[in-house]
């Protein structure tokens, strides 16, 4: 005769809610399909809502504030941009799609740039990032091939996306050619913000993956 799994019912003071919480995976595997009252479910949503906003913000604040710091290298047709090495963060956190847009935004507005490359330039990285987390969300190993289609969509908007504007706007700047908006110079500008790009996701951003997996384990 087989038995009827159990059914645990979580309820009781909003003091020992917490608590209840934390041992829930334990419990499930212990007794069980989890019932969880109306009280706790409210508190599980809202404490994973604070911990979305804050992450969230956090990787806004530390992307923009990477970005200043190193501007000269982030910017113009010839970019290096270090913070660029964060789109590997929604394969972890999806909260880190709208972070890195805010971030990315804050970073072009207090840049001064042109209003084309503030606008444009933040939906790249945000299209970048959403691309890599709806590919990849929650990858284990980075010897997988989905890994690196992944973050090869922050590689490829960039190219397409900031490669034209900054063309557009500013100009094709580098090699001994000041500012050229000739149609020739296209292609080397989407190029080389593509070549930056790469280095800063594909390189550094799989050693903050891989150091980030590690540290979960």
């Amino acid at each position: 005769m087989t038995e009827s799994p159990a059914y645990i019912i979580l309820a009781g003071p909003c003091g020992r809610q917490f608590e209840t919480i934390l041992s829930i995976n334990k419990t499930k595997e212990e007794y069980g399909p989890v019932f969880i009252a109306g009280p706790v479910r409210i508190a599980m949503k809202m404490n994973h809502t604070a911990r979305y906003i804050t992450r969230g913000a956090a990787i806004a604040a530390i992307y923009a504030l990477l970005t200043r710091l190193i501007w000269a290298f982030g910017s113009g047709a010839i970019q290096l941009r270090i913070s660029e090495a964060m789109c590997v963060l929604p394969l972890i956190w999806p909260e880190a799609v709208p972070g890195l847009f805010v971030g990315c935004l804050i970073a072009n507005l207090l840049g001064g740039g042109h209003i084309l490359d503030i606008i444009f330039g933040s939906l790249a990285t945000l299209i970048g990032a959403y691309l890599t987390m709806k590919t990849g969300y929650r990858l284990p190993e980075v010897k997988s091939p989905k890994y690196w289609l992944a973050v090869f969509f922050p590689v490829i908007s960039n190219m397409l996306i900031t490669g034209t504007v900054v063309w557009y706007a500013y100009g094709f700047s580098g090699f001994g050619i000041s500012e050229s908006h000739a149609w020739s110079y296209l292609p080397l500008t989407m190029l080389t913000v593509g070549a930056g790009e790469l280095i800063s996701v594909f390189l550094l951003g799989t050693v903050l993956y891989c150091a980030l997996k590690a540290r979960s384990k």
